[in-house]
């Protein structure tokens, strides 16, 4: 009898769990049964490990074969266990000393002629298997830098089992045919899954810029707030006003990910399948802008089995912009209540209860009513008034509450157009100051677990970080005749506070706290835009 044991990884969601992969060879009829919890994928991999032995030289037991995959408890799935199962095959049959493989983690697909295939989740796979204690992984070759992000662990990669083989039994390595250059790598093609809409926030100096965008002096000051403290925003106005525009050029002027951001966004983006190949770390903010006949569970995440990503998580530390916002399925928009207070999306299904990271900046786009041209003056809106309430209503009240800007998006004057009055700031000097302010945020934040204002707590606002004597009068007053809400409140302290950090003052004054609320209830309270001047 043989026996010999490895390591690989089950994803629950973008969260891994180390499987330990037994085999035992017994004698008696040869079989082949894979037990503990597997999916259909996985269920296959009984003939791709078979066909890849023998492809690649080794000699496959004619013994009662039984691979275990221990916690049989834990649903698992996906072909990323085949280099697993067949290394501890080799091991039991003692083509390969078992204790050599005895604490490696090894993640990766197998062709029927011995290549190694790239898998999605490599990152948070990794991720888990060091929080577990090894130190040791075995990866595809393709896949080797985005595991090689993970500090503390040695990264093997592979092309073919034979490499494999040779490596773990002191061999001469042998080489592998590379992929002619020019030629499409078909290697590469379980990384990506097309159609995902998507993408990455383009550099300032590539991206489209703001001073393409004609007037709207207080819309840009609003996605210049938006993207200093991370608050959620609605432009609201009629077509053509240039909503879209703003909305498409909020993710240049967001800074750079940090490094734990930029592990955060990857393990979403790698689980997903749009993590770009030869790019395994995502340094820009993403950018998500989903159709607006999307599901619910487009947008939270779902699907068969064990949930995927939705639109909120593959936002994760980026933008989530609603165009048309009131077209939404009302089911749609209120599932993004949650996310929108917590930061994270709970998921639960038959399969199980999956928690994923949904800590985004949403941006809404609406028109006033179905026609659009509701408020302007002399346009000709034809649509009747229980026709725009009911439109308007479409975003409901707890939705709205929990957006902390709230602009309208003027019509465009044939000045504004012609360019008499000058261009506006470009991206670079807006995305310059967003910086400024957001380190005057983190300064003050540093020994917090919070490092922008959005992330805040209403109670340490009122309670640890004061605001100017007298500044919140007029919030007070506001709170009386009930046009702000407890938690509007905290939303104008959080809006204020970034406005200092815009301005520069140490904490907000009576402007600041003004614009705040003028921002949040478009009520006008005289207070000139103090940034996003004309050039």
């Amino acid at each position: 009898m043989g026996f010999a044991r490895t390591c690989s990884v089950a994803l629950v969601g973008v969260e891994g769990v180390v499987v330990e992969v037994q085999a035992d060879l017994e004698p008696g009829v040869a079989a082949f049964a894979l037990v503990g919890l597997p999916d259909k994928s996985l269920t296959e991999s009984r003939d791709r490990v078979r066909a890849a032995v023998v492809n690649s030289g080794g000699e496959w037991p004619q013994k009662k074969l039984t691979v275990g995959l221990s916690p049989a408890s834990v649903p698992k799935g996906g072909s990323g266990f085949d280099l697993a199962v067949a290394a501890s095959v080799l091991g039991a049959a003692e083509r390969i000393d078992p204790r050599t493989i005895a604490d490696l983690v090894l993640i990766g697909e197998l062709g029927l002629d011995g290549r190694v295939r790239p898998v999605r989740g490599i990152l948070p796979a990794v991720l888990a298997a060091a929080d577990a204690g090894y130190r040791q992984v075995v990866v595809p070759e393709q896949t080797a830098g985005e595991a090689s992000l993970v500090p503390g662990v040695s990264v093997l990669g592979v092309r073919s089992l034979r490499q494999l083989i040779a490596v773990l039994t002191d061999e001469p390595v042998p080489d592998e045919e590379p992929t002619e250059e020019g030629r499409p790598d078909a290697m590469l093609a379980g990384l990506l899954v097309p159609g995902i809409g998507t993408g990455l926030a383009a550099d300032p100096a590539e991206g489209p810029d703001l001073a393409d965008v004609a007037g709207q002096r207080r819309a840009r000051h609003a996605l210049e707030i938006a993207a200093a403290g991370s608050h959620h925003l609605l432009l609201s106005g009629p077509p053509g006003a240039g909503k879209t525009m703003l909305a498409e050029r909020l993710p240049g002027i967001l800074p750079p990910l940090t490094r734990q951001e930029s592990l955060e966004v990857t393990a979403v983006h790698s689980v997903a399948g749009i993590l770009p190949p030869g790019e395994p770390l995502v340094r820009r903010a993403p950018y998500c802008a989903p159709h607006h006949s999307a599901t619910m569970q487009s947008l939270v995440g779902g699907g068969n089995g064990l949930p995927r990503p939705g639109a909120v998580s593959l936002a994760h530390r980026g933008i989530l912009f609603l165009d048309e916002a009131p077209e939404f399925s009302g089911k749609a928009l209120d599932a993004l209540r949650q996310p929108l207070e917590s930061g994270h999306v709970v998921i639960a299904r038959a399969a199980g209860v999956v928690r994923l990271p949904a800590r985004f900046l949403l941006a809404l786009a609406a028109n006033p009513c179905p026609c659009g041209r509701y408020t302007l003056y002399g346009a000709g809106c034809e649509c009747p008034p229980a026709l725009v309430r009911r439109y308007q209503a479409r975003l409901s009240g707890p939705l709205l509450d929990r957006v902390d800007l709230r602009v309208e998006a003027e019509p465009v004057t044939r000045a504004d157009l012609l360019g008499q009055g000058g261009r506006g700031e470009t991206t670079a000097v807006v995305a310059e100051r967003v910086r400024e302010a957001r380190a005057r945020a983190a300064a003050r934040l540093a020994d917090t677990p919070w490092r922008v204002n959005s992330e805040i707590p209403g109670h340490e606002l009122r309670t640890r970080y004061h605001a100017a004597p007298g500044a919140l009068a007029e919030a007070e007053r506001d709170i009386e005749r009930g046009m702000l809400t407890a938690r509007g409140l905290d939303r104008v302290l959080r809006v204020a506070w970034t406005v200092a950090d815009l301005a520069g003052h140490d904490r907000p004054d009576h402007r600041d706290v003004a614009l705040a609320l003028e921002m949040r209830t478009g009520v006008a309270r005289g207070v000139p835009v103090g940034t996003g001047d004309r050039a």
